[in-house]
């Protein structure tokens, strides 16, 4: 959740929408709450949605890579790879796509922009259009609310059973529509890719109340799990794990938990990417971005640091060790960093985009040690891409794909920005950067500030996403285009796009 007017490092959440007091409730929440006093004037529920959800970074570490003052640049060259590109039009919009595969299935999910909401599932073969289920968290209901309002941050998995799991933020509100929580929801829908599925057939459950931002979920057969930031108790990264295909939860270890001195003299803030299984080793991987003690502690919330953690144990216990470390006064929250493991071959790769005095790029490290140590981070994206924000990775059978939004100029206005997939079949050593997009997806600014953003600046939310289709080894990418459409006031109205590799 991304709610304080001050210009602080990318938070997540309820995303859009019109600016009431201290808040603003995006993509899931409607006028009506947005202008509640009691809602919005609350403080501390605007701590509790402010706009980098507040959890423990900095833990200890087991390996270290080398400081990137110097960064290393990959041996990038210009891709031939080409895409399809399909808009996903709905009347109400939509943004901050999600994919995933089981064989050649593909389940997408998409924050509803204008009313009524939801987030929405979209099925499908690769190489056709899928088709429209609705918004999959509409049936969440609770005893003694009015309404629960869904379509904030969410996140799709297709396991390997068949069963289709998804994660949303949602907002059960009270009957005398004073009081709100945001909470994660857990969806289970089994059969999704028969040709006769229904959302109707789904389980929907509420399973944190406390106050919390931006869920993850992954799986590993039949287990799956849902990582969180606690965002009004304790603002740690929670994880809860499902042992029954995600009809039944219980929480395990936090992704980052207290390490000694080096956790007590961190910064407090972080930004959390994905979780992921690896279905092989069962591990499971987090990553996220922190800060530094000294002035980045009591200075700003800059992570310029990326982590990834790692449990052996079904989640219970968690090790993190540091990917980058950036330089000072640099930020990794543009917006999430990201981790994919190849299932293959148990390798683990990491990617995020670091600005600095250097400019904005997109950086890729990985691990051939199931996440015990890690490469020298190099910088992947290359002209036209010269600042490249939003990274997203999957990785199959060798082949790693990262996507990007890439524009020729800084982020300012009248930039430029379209779609790039630059891939690697050797850890990094080499990329090839093709385009994806047709058509610039977004001119002007792609604001990571939540809500101190300019009207405009925001419509792409916070990420895209690749995936990789593994009986074809083609590439399916979901990003977001504002140039499309436009609402009733004539603004910019942002859609969903798949694009697929020909």
């Amino acid at each position: 959740m991304h709610c304080t007017p001050a210009p602080v490092a990318s938070g997540h959440g309820f995303k859009h929408g019109p600016v009431m007091g201290e808040m603003v409730f995006m993509s899931g929440l409607p006028a009506l709450l947005a202008s509640c006093a009691h809602f919005c004037g609350v403080a501390s529920l605007t701590q509790a949605l402010s706009p980098i959800v507040n959890a423990v970074a900095a833990p200890a570490v087991s390996a270290v890579s080398a400081s990137m003052t110097l960064p290393l640049i990959a041996g990038t060259t210009a891709g031939t790879l080409m895409f399809s590109n399909t808009p996903l039009l709905l009347p109400a919009g939509s943004s901050e796509p999600e994919i995933a595969f089981n064989g050649h299935f593909m389940a997408i999910t998409s924050l509803g922009w204008l009313f009524p909401f939801g987030t929405q599932l979209w099925t499908g073969d690769f190489g056709s259009t899928p088709n429209l289920q609705g918004p999959i968290d509409s049936a969440l209901t609770k005893a003694g609310y009015a309404v629960v309002f869904g379509g904030g941050d969410a996140d799709v998995d297709l396991g390997s059973t068949g069963t289709l799991h998804a994660t949303t933020l949602v907002i059960p509100v009270n009957k005398p529509f004073r009081a709100a929580q945001i909470s994660v929801a857990a969806i289970t829908c089994q059969g999704a890719n028969s040709s006769s599925f229904d959302i109707s057939s789904c389980t929907a459950q509420i399973i944190d109340f406390a106050g919390n931002d931006r869920p993850w979920i992954t799986s590993d057969g039949a287990r799956v799990y849902i990582s969180y930031h606690d965002s009004k108790n304790s603002s740690l990264i929670r994880v809860q794990r499902s042992d029954d295909e995600g009809f039944t939860w219980t929480r395990v270890g936090d992704a980052i938990t207290g390490a000694g001195p080096t956790t007590g003299s961190a910064t407090f803030n972080n930004t959390a990417g994905p979780v992921v299984a690896d279905p092989v080793s069962h591990n499971v991987y987090s990553i996220f971005a922190s800060g530094e003690v000294g002035i980045l502690k009591a200075k700003t919330t800059d992570f310029n640091n990326i982590f990834v953690s790692r449990s052996t144990d079904a989640g219970k216990h968690w090790t993190p060790v540091l990917v980058f470390a950036g330089p000072l006064l640099s930020t990794n929250a543009n917006v999430f960093p990201a981790v994919a493991v190849d299932p293959a071959n148990g390798n683990v790769y990491a990617t995020w985009s670091n600005a600095s005095g250097a400019g904005t790029n997109v950086y890729f490290s990985h691990s051939a040690d199931a996440g015990a140590s890690w490469s020298a981070p190099v910088i992947v994206n290359i002209a036209p891409a010269n600042t490249a924000v939003f990274p997203w990775i999957a990785a199959h059978s060798g082949a790693v794909d990262v996507v990007y939004y890439g524009t020729t100029d800084a982020n300012v206005a009248g930039a430029a920005w379209n779609v790039y997939l630059a891939q690697t079949t050797d850890n990094g050593a080499s990329f090839t950067q093709s385009l994806v997009s047709k058509k610039p997806n977004h001119v002007g600014v792609i604001c990571t500030e939540g809500t101190a953003c300019a009207p405009g600046t925001r419509n792409l939310l916070d990420l895209l996403e690749v995936g990789i289709n593994p009986t074809k080894e083609l590439a399916a990418v979901v990003y977001v285009n504002d140039t499309l459409t436009k609402d009733g006031l004539g603004n910019p109205l942002p859609q969903t796009v798949l694009a697929q590799q020909q």
